[in-house]
This record gives C-alpha cells, structure tokens and sequence, in this order.
C-alpha cells in the first residue's frame, strides 16, 4: 500500500468557529464531526474535490496548546492550498473579510498569495503552472 501524509493537526480556539470558517470562508467540506469523551471532538476537513492530506480541527486543551494556536510554525508559511480559480477564490475570500499579508504574484511554480486564517496561520494560495512535460526522443 502507498504511504501518504493523510492529516495534519491543526490546534483552534472553538470547534465550531473553527468549522464555519473552513466550510464557509475557504469552502472546504466537513469530513467527520464526531463527539469524544470529555467534551472533546474528531472534527475533519478537507478541500472540496480533494483527495489529499486532511485538517483534523484540535482544540486546543491546555495553556500550551492555546498559546500556539495561530503560530504553529513560527511565523512561517504553514500550508498551502491549490486552486484551479485564484481569482474567484480571492474575490470570495475577500468578500468574506479573509486578510491577506501581499498582492499576488508570479513565481515559478504558479501564482500565489499569502492569507491568514482565523487564527493568523499564514497559508499560500496556489494557482499552480500547468507543467510542462518535456520530450525526449525515443526510438
């Protein structure tokens, strides 16, 4: 069987706050919210259409957890979500008062622009280039 990176924790504040901004903000659908012992929850999300990695939504539990919540990584881009519709998906992201640290802009890989989420995790939005496959002789 193939290996895969199947989720990625991500701690938040609130449950439910954390599920409507998923769902409404950046679209994603609720994949699992299942209630555990203790007033905690199995809540997954994930990109509509998307086969890849999910978000398990964690709560976090204890003063170090809560003091992480939006700065996971230090700063530093934490993911990155790949799109088809950069400009649609901005428009709706602002409409929705998402707030975004640049303007778009060209890389080699595709176009991209940094956003925050509600907690101020910094995510890359990616329109990725259409690869370019080259050809080798053969024969």
């Amino acid at each position: 069987m193939p290996r895969s990176i199947a989720a990625l924790a991500l701690l938040v504040r609130d449950y439910d706050e954390a599920i409507a901004f998923y769902t409404d903000v950046l679209r994603f659908r609720l994949i699992e919210d299942t209630g555990l012992p203790g007033g905690k929850r199995w809540v997954v999300v994930a990109p509509r259409g998307d086969e890849g990695a999910r978000l398990v939504l964690a709560r976090a539990a204890h003063p170090d957890q809560v003091a992480r919540i939006g700065d996971q990584t230090g700063g530093r881009v934490f993911l990155f979500l790949h799109t088809d519709d950069f400009a649609g998906d901005i428009a709706h992201m602002r409409a929705r008062a998402v707030r975004f640290t640049e303007e778009p802009r060209e890389e080699p890989y595709g176009t991209v622009i940094v956003f925050l989420d509600l907690y101020g995790n910094k995510w890359d939005l990616v329109q990725p280039r259409a690869r370019r496959i080259e050809s080798e002789g053969v024969g």
